[in-house]
């Protein structure tokens, strides 16, 4: 089925919902490359599923991986919302994805442009390609608002 609005759109919204669910309102997508076509989109659920590995990028790479039967997402492009953490990054790497789409930047859990970065390290076989800060104000703002409400 091809998407009627833009991918990080649609992260966003799964964001928001997760955020509606008192998740930190991360969305991810996964998209197939050159078709378009949606193959899986979530949120976190870490809370919800009691699992401290609930990310939505590891969600959504295990969900697509299935759909697909391979765990090699090599034609693949995957949209988060927020930099992702390091375990996220390196099940990114494992999965072979194409190319990382994330909005808002993370210097404090990031793993990508910050913190253990870990495409850079000589141990990383895969490194996606990396397009960081897209619609990055809407993702920044969202995240903000909501730990902004916790405190």
């Amino acid at each position: 089925m091809k998407m009627n609005n833009s991918p990080m759109a649609q992260a966003l919204h799964l964001a928001e919902t997760a955020a509606r669910l008192g998740e930190v309102p991360v969305g991810a997508v996964v998209i197939e490359r050159g078709s378009g076509r949606l193959v899986t989109a979530t949120h976190n659920r870490v809370e919800a599923d009691h699992d401290p590995t609930a990310h939505a990028e590891v969600l959504a790479l295990r969900e697509a991986a299935a759909l697909l039967r391979t765990p090699r997402l090599v034609n693949c492009d995957l949209y988060v919302t927020l930099e992702p953490c390091p375990m996220c990054a390196q099940a990114i790497a494992f999965a072979r994805i194409g190319r990382l789409i994330f909005g808002a930047y993370d210097p404090k859990g990031g793993g990508v442009e910050h913190g253990a970065r870990i495409y850079d390290q000589a141990t990383c076989h895969h490194r996606p390609e990396v397009i960081g800060g897209m619609r990055e104000s809407d993702c920044a703002a969202m995240l903000q608002k909501f730990f902004r409400a916790r405190r």
